[in-house]
């Protein structure tokens, strides 16, 4: 991801997230950080015109000290669901922690947010707590995952 991504990143937040998304200056601060504790990547579409449409982004904190990761964001758009880009952009995360050497990758996902929940049990996470009222403002819980790299 970089600057340029971030108008349809942004449209893509507000259609998926129009209860709590990412502001811009969220997300442009977040790419803004050095590639060492920060990564971002989206996916793309190409039509048949040889236009590109976001499909979806992902992103990922590196914790100081290279053993841990925390995937910060995944979003795919609705008309892409069912296509494995949200399963693409967490294995290519997860690669990504592994390759700096982190041990373990850990998440939030909404609670009422199943299919992204059976997404995260499939790549290996495990429901390890909760932190209730989480996501404002709407107070939904978020489910704390984590996947241990050593494995």
């Amino acid at each position: 991801m970089v600057p340029a991504d971030l108008l349809g990143v942004l449209a893509l937040e507000e259609e998926l997230f129009p209860d709590d998304p990412w502001t811009p200056d969220m997300f442009a601060d977040e790419v803004a950080q050095p590639a060492d504790s920060r990564l971002y990547l989206v996916a793309e579409t190409v039509a048949a015109d040889g236009g590109h449409a976001m499909a979806g982004y992902a992103g990922m904190m590196f914790v100081p000290g290279g053993v841990q990761a925390d995937v910060l964001t995944i979003a795919v758009a609705e008309s892409r669901w069912g296509r494995g880009i949200g399963s693409a952009l967490l294995g290519a995360l997860i690669q990504a922690a592994r390759d700096r050497g982190c041990a373990e990758v850990f998440l939030e996902v909404r609670e009422d947010n199943p299919r992204a929940r059976g997404l995260y049990l499939r790549r290996g996470f495990q429901e390890i707590g909760v932190r209730r009222g989480y996501y404002q403002p709407s107070g939904v819980d978020a489910i704390v995952m984590r996947k241990d790299l050593r494995r």
